[in-house]
Parts: C-alpha cells; sequence; structure tokens
C-alpha cells in the first residue's frame, strides 16, 4: 500500500534527464567553430544516429512541449525540405557520412503532415547522403494518427521504417476537447492496422497522464482501449506543464489539472495493469512486451537513454539535422537554432545552423553516467563507477548518497558499498532520486524554477 498523499511532496521542479547537463545549461559560448571541431575529431569506428526534426502541424496540442510551427501552406513544407538538403550538403563535407548509421528517427511536429511526395524527397536526399546503414538498424516515425494514410506507410516502409510511435495521450472526450486533439478511437486503431498490414513489427504508442479534466477511473478506461491496440511498446508520460515556456499551455485551466497524489495513483495502476497484460516496465515511463529488445536490454543492464528516449543502440554519437534538433557526442551536446529565420540565414551562409551547446567536463562526464545509468535500469554498480572513473565513489558523491538516505528510510531504494538500486515504487520517483547527483540543481532556486514538476 501507497500513501499517495504523503508521497505528493516529492512533486517538486527537476529535469526530465534526456541529457545531463540538461538542455538549459546550453550556451552560446559552444558555437558553429566548436562543433565543426567537434565533428573534425570524430572517431570514424563509432556509428552514428540520425535525428531528423520536421517542425510542421495543423494546429495546436495544448500539451505539446515540441517546437513546432503551425501552418496550412504546403510551400513553406517545400521550402523547408530545400533547407534540409542545404544543410546536408554543409554536413557531409564535416562528418564522414560513410559511418555505420544504426538508428534514425523522424519526429516533429507531425512528420506526416508532410505528403507522399514530400516524405519520398526527404528519405531520398538522406540515402543520398547516408548509405551505410546496419541490417539491423532502429528506423523509426512519431505519427499523429489523424495525419496517417496508407500512401503514408508505403513511402515508409519502401525508404525502410520498421518502428512506428503513435501519439494519443487520452481517448475521453471531455480530456481531448480540453487538450483541442480530438482523435476517436476508431482513427487510431485504423492508423495501427495500416502499419500492421504493411507488416511493421514494432508499434509504440504515446499516452499522457495528468491532462485536464483526467481522473483515475477516466485514464483506468483509456488503458483498456490502448491494451486493446495490441501495441509492443507504450511510452506513458507524466504531463509536464510549462506555461512560461509554452504559450499554447496557458489555454489548459489548471484547476482541472489532476492532484499530484491522484497522477502517483494514476501511475501506480498503469504499472500493475500493464504488468497483468504481459507488459514490463522498462526505465522510467516505457511499457514492453518481454520479447521486445528494451525489456532483454534492461534485463542486461545495457538500456541506453538520448533524446529519443530509451534505446539499445548505444555507444552511437547522435547527429541532430534541421530546426532546433539536438546532437550528442561523447562529451558534448549541440543544438540547432529554434527560430526559423535563424536558421535559414545560417544555412545560406554556407554554415551549420548551430545555435548553442555544451562541452562536457570530466565531471559532467561521470555524473551524466550516474544519472542515465540510475535512470535507464533503476540501479548502479558502484564498483564499475569507481574503476571506470578513477574515484571513490562514496568521497565522490558523500553529498548525494546522504540526500538519498530519506529514500532509503521511506524504502524507496537501497545502497549498498556495491550498488544503487530503487525498487518498484522507486521507479516511479527516480527523477527526484537521481537529482541529488545532479550538480546543477545545486545552484540555487532560480534554477529549478524552469522545470516541470516530477510528479
Amino acid at each position: 500500500m501507497i500513501d499517495f498523499n504523503k508521497f505528493t511532496k516529492y512533486s517538486k521542479p527537476g529535469p526530465r534527464y534526456t541529457s545531463y547537463p540538461t538542455a538549459l545549461e546550453f550556451g552560446e559560448s559552444f558555437d558553429v567553430k566548436a562543433y565543426d571541431n567537434e565533428l573534425a575529431n570524430q572517431d570514424s569506428g563509432r556509428p552514428i544516429s540520425l535525428y531528423f526534426h520536421l517542425p510542421f502541424c495543423r494546429s495546436a496540442c495544448y500539451f505539446c512541449g515540441c517546437n513546432v510551427v503551425f501552418t496550412s501552406k504546403d510551400d513553406k513544407k517545400d521550402r523547408y525540405i530545400g533547407y534540409l538538403e542545404k544543410e546536408l550538403e554543409i554536413l557531409s563535407k564535416q562528418l564522414d557520412t560513410k559511418r555505420l548509421v544504426t538508428q534514425m528517427h523522424f519526429g516533429g511536429g507531425t512528420p506526416t503532415f508532410f505528403d507522399k511526395s514530400q516524405m519520398t524527397k526527404v528519405i531520398k536526399l538522406i540515402k543520398k547522403y547516408f548509405q551505410n546503414f546496419s541490417k539491423d538498424a532502429e528506423i523509426s516515425c512519431e505519427i499523429d494518427p489523424r495525419f496517417f494514410t496508407t500512401e503514408h506507410m508505403e513511402v515508409l516502409k519502401s525508404g525502410g521504417f520498421n518502428r512506428i510511435s503513435f501519439g494519443v495521450q487520452d481517448f475521453d472526450p471531455k480530456v481531448q476537447e480540453a487538450v483541442h486533439r480530438i482523435q476517436p478511437y476508431e482513427v487510431t486503431k485504423n492508423a495501427i492496422d495500416i502499419a500492421r498490414n504493411a507488416g511493421i513489427k514494432s508499434v509504440n504508442v504515446d499516452l499522457i497522464y495528468g491532462l485536464p479534466y483526467q481522473t483515475f477511473e477516466t485514464f483506468k478506461k483509456t488503458l483498456a482501449l490502448a491494451v486493446k491496440l495490441d501495441a509492443d511498446r507504450f511510452a506513458i508520460f507524466n504531463y509536464a506543464h510549462v506555461p512560461w515556456l509554452k504559450k499554447t499551455m496557458r489555454k489548459i485551466d489548471e484547476t482541472t489539472l489532476p492532484h499530484p497524489s491522484v497522477k502517483l495513483e494514476i501511475l501506480k495502476y498503469t504499472i500493475e495493469f500493464l504488468e497483468s497484460c504481459n507488459y514490463k516496465m522498462v526505465g522510467m515511463d516505457h511499457f514492453a512486451k518481454p520479447e521486445d529488445e528494451l525489456f532483454k536490454a534492461i534485463e542486461k543492464g545495457e538500456l541506453h537513454r538520448n533524446f529519443q528516449g530509451y534505446t539499445t543502440k548505444g555507444g552511437a554519437d547522435l547527429v541532430g539535422i534541421g530546426l532546433t534538433s539536438i546532437g550528442e557526442g561523447k562529451d558534448y551536446y549541440v543544438q540547432n537554432y529554434k527560430n526559423m529565420k535563424e536558421y535559414e540565414e545560417a544555412i545560406d551562409e554556407g554554415r551549420l545552423p548551430v545555435h548553442r551547446g555544451i562541452k562536457l567536463n570530466e565531471d559532467d562526464v561521470l555524473r551524466n553516467f550516474v544519472i542515465m545509468e540510475l535512470m535507464s535500469n533503476f540501479k548502479l554498480n558502484i564498483k564499475r563507477v569507481e574503476k571506470e572513473f578513477g574515484i571513490n565513489f562514496s568521497d565522490y558523491f558523500k553529498d548525494a548518497l546522504d540526500a538519498l538516505k530519506e529514500f532509503e528510510e521511506a524504502e524507496l531504494l537501497t545502497v549498498t558499498d556495491e550498488e544503487i538500486s530503487a525498487n518498484l515504487t522507486g521507479a516511479m520517483l527516480i527523477r527526484n532520486i537521481v537529482m541529488p547527483f545532479d550538480a546543477y540543481m545545486k545552484q540555487g532556486e532560480d534554477n529549478k524554477k524552469r522545470f516541470s514538476k516530477t510528479i
């Protein structure tokens, strides 16, 4: 039994740790010259992961935290494809595009808001520069079922895509109306049927808890409907309400958002219900069937986390292409311009559209490893950290270990000389558990106010 009201004290601002340091620490001192230098010195033996941002949407979903451009005009999308081509041409002069590609992801926006011919052109452009895809490469695309046709699926399938992620969020009509995304169950089922009929073996469904008018009972009904879709994976996210960053979120009436205690109750039920339906919890907010490679990775302690979420494709340099895209190397992060005008101007000047980034120091690299291991596998091999980084863990992280005692006393995790391990309840609060290892969270309350709440 969990006392959810007691646990609401952990509902405080904190990062989701898709990176460490987080994107809020990126700065303009890491500029295009710094990125050019990183590309010039990269290990050509390391594989690469490609991320393409296709930012266009027809209208706003009020819960969305993505960087999007709202339009109904095809010429804007055609213009953007032209700039993607120019960016790829510039990139190909600085990056060894013959390196093995183990992962590619189309994110948005709504990638399938591009029509069949536009999608075909984008894929052909990519294959022009990147031809060395591994046989088991994960090639995925985010899909809004409202903008998905058999023609889209034909293009993706011929382009080698093998994983499709469908955005659902919630099936309750009142919730859908409140977040400005009307999407009946039949629309979603039809979209998934299209993918299955095309032979797609890996289907993911995204849900969000914490949306306006959601209750424990309404989300139970959403889960029951979602399971009928027979997805291979579920990503079930805690809604990040950050109206100071996203103007569309200001349209949401905050008084209709569920209390943190209700959100915890929803999360606990979600875990138990999906496990009863033969799904296993993987990482912080993912669930997979036992035969899925994500589940196999967590059993081996080999799950990784990056800006695409959880993946089995570790050890690759992430190359971000397109407006606002983020790249990642062994010891740096880099991000393109968020503003379309600045993005285009940089490319017109013959340079990569880099806006900001960060070069990781030794402490950043160490803390990155610790945080990502806990976020991915809910446990950390202390002796491995000591061996790989040449430190005495208890001395180096004395403050963090002291802070973890609160979680130990609450029976959320165990700490020994060998290992830190969160139990199932602790996994629900894993963002809180890793925060003591975040050096940047110690820089004052102003820093913390920039994040969404952990519960």
